[in-house]
């Protein structure tokens, strides 16, 4: 059994959503939170209800520097970072016939190069202590591609990257996890829509996909998830079993194509 207390998180997109679930589940076991996001009022309300020693960082995870200056402020205030949750994301959607350099630039830096400015932010001061952990957040579609080519692209990746930096850096004490939820009852479609209009969902698919995301577990049952597969330390944290038919279909095809 891990020991929670005192420890130090740092979670990107940690003011609502899956990263306040995450944060709500770490206060309650002691853990002192650094929570980043790009929304201040959130991040405000955050750290008026969550229990402990917390500080807010408003931060964007495309702005490596800014990264860099709120690392050094959460370590000292709270002590080194040992628990690193990159879980800030968006979910872009474009027409394929609608696809701009631009949409493809803002859905990947959000979505991965935010999750490679974490780890290279904190990697290097995990490896240093010998010791650690690593959250990424990516989704199911991670896993067996959607239509949302945008959002399935950046996934796929940081499935990949999780992967393979968990077999990079176990020599150096340090656990890895990736997050590959189903439908979770968040805001993420309004958030995106708030941070960019022009890769926000057309009106019309609203609708089905909030009544989707509406029909998974909420945050506070997600983040006691996570905290229970970082216990297990689990390559893959799910939220639930629905891809479980896509991905024996997608496995099953691939030792077929062999």
């Amino acid at each position: 059994m891990r020991e929670w207390k005192g420890s130090v998180a740092f979670i990107t997109g940690g003011a609502r959503g899956i990263g306040l679930g995450i944060a709500r589940a770490l206060g309650k076991r002691g853990v002192k939170l650094a929570l980043a996001d790009v929304d201040e009022p959130a991040l405000a309300r955050a750290a008026e209800e969550l229990p402990g020693a917390v500080r807010t960082f408003r931060l964007d995870v495309r702005d490596r520097e800014a990264f860099a200056v709120a690392a050094d402020e959460a370590e000292r205030a709270l002590g080194p970072v040992d628990l690193l949750f990159n879980n800030a994301g968006i979910v872009p959607h474009s027409a394929v016939e609608e696809l701009t350099y631009a949409k493809w630039d803002l859905a990947l830096a959000v979505n991965l190069t935010g999750v490679i400015n974490g780890i290279q932010t904190f990697l290097p001061r995990l490896i240093e202590r010998g010791s650690g952990y690593v959250v990424n957040t990516a989704s199911a579609a991670g896993l067996v591609s959607d239509p949302n080519l945008l959002y399935a692209t950046a996934k796929f990746a940081v499935v990949g990257l999780s992967e393979s930096l968990r077999l990079n850096v176990a020599k150096h004490g340090i656990g890895v996890s990736v997050l590959c939820p189903g439908p979770v009852d968040t805001d993420i479609v309004a958030h995106t829509r708030s941070l960019e209009e022009g890769v926000a969902l057309r009106d019309d698919l609203v609708p089905a996909v909030a009544a989707f995301l509406a029909g998974g577990p909420g945050i506070d049952a997600v983040g006691e998830m996570v905290v229970a597969g970082v216990e297990r330390r689990s390559p893959w944290i799910f939220t639930g079993d629905e891809v479980r038919p896509h991905l024996e279909k997608r496995a099953a095809a691939l030792l077929e194509a062999l």
